[in-house]
């Protein structure tokens, strides 16, 4: 056992006194022989075991503790949900709607440019109390520019949302949203939001969960009345009525259930059962033995099925009218995890980083993820998932990558842009420290483990624009840079090595908006930005060898030497992690072993700038199979260089071909416009996936090059009168029509000639 591992079981006196070099060699010298290694590692077990079990207080805390997130398609209604919440919690004493007439907007916009623009822009953390349960609620953003604050959130959240609205249902970024809550293993509740919209129809957002999302799906709730005549729901499982009366629907009256309706619901039961019956075991045995189960059975069977993943239960409401929103919060506590039923887990650096997992207990040893920098006014804000142990303002914190020592000077609860100072905060919570120097994903732990927990997945930028100050000397340019690439993983900064501009790159064009616009508002620095630019990408498509010699003779030692291989093609979407790859099939020692790491260095080299248009190239495989070497003028910049070389001659040989991004293009409008529509995508060089009516709008889906959808919102405004909108994601790179590359070759020749 390493001292690391023993110092936070033995407790902070012993752990310092382990710190001398005497009482080290005792506790160390045993483990020489295999016998006393076997007692220590029982004992270790055993300690480990007792420890691991929770006081009773630390365990009701965590049992009334809920972490989750909303989200949803941009424009579902996820911060008009969230402010409805906080104001039945009592976290707020009155509404504001996200586009309100008092110029106020919802508490989790707080940002001027989302109360101007309507949209969330960063996600936002607050905390309520619900029937004696603690609330941790992370708003995101819709729109898939801001993706990576989604990623964030459900990195570090224990259950979700999942909005939907009640016409559009499924869309675009819902599936994204999807795909990110089964990436982190959260599970979801799924929200019918929108049930006064004209056109709602929630058993068709029901199958579009199972069919669309692939997961098994059933309401607890039927609908009273729809569209304008929507007046509350009824609980399938307590076979009532629900209304919500009041000025802002906060009284909650029960009723039975229409006589007209009862058939209805229950069908609805039935289909809630059937559904159970194929993702619980309980339930299908008495589905099986046709016994009917009781209400407290299916809700068990509800939570069991949701916190495994297997189901989402559906519930219904409209938020903007005030109805539904108790009975979502009611569960939220019944069928989504608290911190202990979710599996974490953390990578022990001193064992070779073998996979630990997370125990939950504010009695362990501190253990937490940094998921969020924000910069306040008091400086730079961190956001922290405690996921064990406890952190105490005063309390010392280690930067598990620097290895840097951290006193914990305040500590805050976050409610939107305000904060409520504590003294400490267990495991499962969520809270801010400032004046940490990290970044988005680093691990902090109080030095008795040296554990890291896994980061989060952050996206390839999509667009790119170049960025001039209009003010050359501003000092603050830099300084606003530096700030955004920390806050933000997606918003990459470099400096074009031949145009000497800064380049900023991004998710989409309303990404890089943001920020220059951000600049301006937060820093006064005005900017004049370039055409976007494509992230292009090279690649080869067929097999080619090469065997190249690198010989110069300037006097003295010169260089020489000499590769031989080949290149050929793979899969970049099954290498996404490492779209390129290098191979060492060199025997004999012909190239000496101390030269080979500077003959991947050259293919490096080679991926970082195409020959083609200078974009980066992937979906490579070099290997390496001969060479030959000079007693006296080989060196590691001679074999850095031939390989470069060779990998150029060869790439040039094997049919090279232009990669570009290939958006998912979302468009819906009404349905006289659905021509227009459709014209307006094949302009674009757009490629029709589907075509869905619904009552009188049409969504049409289809896969277009980024580089056509440029101006694009404009036009679609002009073609359906300002009643059409759109949402696009990255969905991959392909290759560009032959015409097309030739075209881009030419301009970047152009472009070099220029310069020189």
């Amino acid at each position: 056992m390493s001292l690391n591992m023993l110092m936070p079981r033995v407790g902070r006196g012993v752990a310092a006194a382990l710190r001398t070099p005497t009482l080290r060699s005792a506790f160390v010298q045993p483990r020489s022989t295999p016998l006393t290694a076997a007692l220590m590692s029982k004992r270790w077990e055993s300690a480990a075991a007792a420890v691991a079990q929770p006081t009773p207080e630390d365990s009701q805390r965590l049992n009334s503790l809920r972490n989750i997130g909303i989200s949803a398609h941009i424009d579902s209604g996820k911060t008009t949900v969230t402010e409805r919440i906080l104001y039945y919690t009592g976290r707020i004493k009155e509404i504001h709607e996200v586009r309100g007439k008092d110029n106020v907007g919802a508490t989790m916009d707080w940002m001027d440019l989302e109360r101007e623009k309507g949209i969330t822009i960063q996600s936002a953390a607050t905390y309520a109390q619900w029937g004696g349960t603690n609330l941790n609620i992370i708003d995101t953003p819709g729109h898939v520019d801001f993706t990576i604050e989604v990623e964030r959130a459900l990195r570090v959240l224990d259950g979700a949302v999942l909005v939907l609205c009640s016409v559009s249902g499924v869309q675009s970024q819902t599936i994204t949203v999807d795909r990110q809550m089964r990436r982190y293993n959260v599970p979801r509740i799924s929200f019918i939001n929108k049930m006064d919209r004209a056109g709602a129809n929630p058993s068709r957002i029901i199958d579009q969960i199972r069919h669309k999302l692939k997961i098994p799906a059933a309401a607890l709730q039927v609908p009273i009345g729809s569209e304008d005549a929507f007046e509350g729901v009824i609980d399938v499982l307590a076979n009532r009525a629900v209304y919500n009366r009041g000025a802002r629907g906060e009284d909650i009256v029960y009723g039975e259930v229409p006589a007209h309706m009862v058939e209805t619901v229950n069908a609805a039961r039935e289909e809630l059962i059937a559904t159970l019956a194929e993702v619980d075991d309980e339930i299908g045995e008495l589905f099986i033995e046709e016994k009917v189960p009781t209400e407290q059975q299916i809700r068990a069977a509800v939570r069991r099925a949701t916190i495994a993943r297997k189901f989402t239960p559906v519930l219904m409401g409209s938020a903007i009218k005030d109805k539904g929103v108790q009975q979502l919060l009611d569960a939220v506590i019944s069928y989504l995890p608290n911190p202990t039923e979710i599996t974490n887990t953390m990578l022990d650096i001193d064992n070779g980083e073998k996979v630990l997992e997370v125990i939950p207990h504010s009695n362990q040893p501190f253990v937490g993820l940094a998921f969020k920098l924000e910069e306040g006014k008091y400086g730079q804000l961190t956001y922290i998932r405690v996921y064990q142990g406890r952190l105490e303002k005063g309390q010392f914190a280690y930067h598990v990558k620097t290895g840097k020592k951290i006193k914990i000077a305040r500590l805050v609860r976050m409610h939107s842009n305000s904060m409520e100072d504590v003294d400490s905060v267990g495991a499962g919570e969520i809270c801010a420290l400032f004046g940490i120097d990290c970044a988005s994903g680093d691990t902090f732990t109080d030095g008795t483990i040296n554990c890291s927990m896994s980061t989060m997945f952050v996206p390839d930028s999509v667009i790119s624009l170049s960025l001039t100050p209009k003010d050359k000397n501003a000092p603050n340019f830099s300084k606003a840079l530096n700030r955004f690439q920390r806050e933000d993983p997606t918003f990459r900064v470099h400096v074009d090595s031949e145009s000497k501009q800064t380049i900023i790159s991004g998710m989409g064009e309303l990404h890089l908006d943001i920020y220059v616009e951000r600049m301006r508002r937060e820093y006064n620095v005005d900017c004049i930005t370039g055409k976007p630019q494509v992230a292009f990408r090279e690649t080869a498509t067929s097999k080619s060898k090469f065997a190249y010699t690198h010989k110069k003779q300037t006097g003295g030692s010169g260089q020489y030497g000499r590769v031989v291989g080949y290149i050929e093609p793979i899969d970049s979407a099954q290498h996404a992690e490492l779209p390129h790859e290098f191979v060492n099939n060199v025997v004999g020692g012909n190239i000496p072993t101390q030269f080979l790491p500077a003959c991947e260095k050259g293919y490096m080299d080679g991926l970082k700038e195409g020959f083609m248009v200078g974009h980066p190239i992937v979906g490579v495989r070099m290997v390496l199979e001969d060479g030959q070497a000079h007693m006296v003028d080989s060196s590691e910049l001679a074999f850095r260089l031939a390989t470069f070389n060779a990998f150029r001659e060869a790439f040039k040989a094997s049919g090279p071909r232009i990669l570009e991004p290939v958006m998912l293009v979302e468009v819906s409008a009404p349905v006289e416009f659905q021509g227009n529509v459709l014209g307006s995508l094949n302009k674009r060089k757009g490629m029709i996936v589907d075509t869905e009516t619904q009552e009188d709008y049409c969504v049409v889906t289809s896969e277009v090059p980024l580089n056509n959808m440029f101006g694009y919102s404009t036009e679609l405004r002009s073609a359906t009168q300002g009643k059409g909108e759109f949402s696009m994601e990255y969905k991959r790179h392909s290759p560009v029509l032959h015409s097309v590359q030739e075209e881009l070759i030419k301009e970047h020749q152009a472009k070099l000639a220029e310069k020189k």
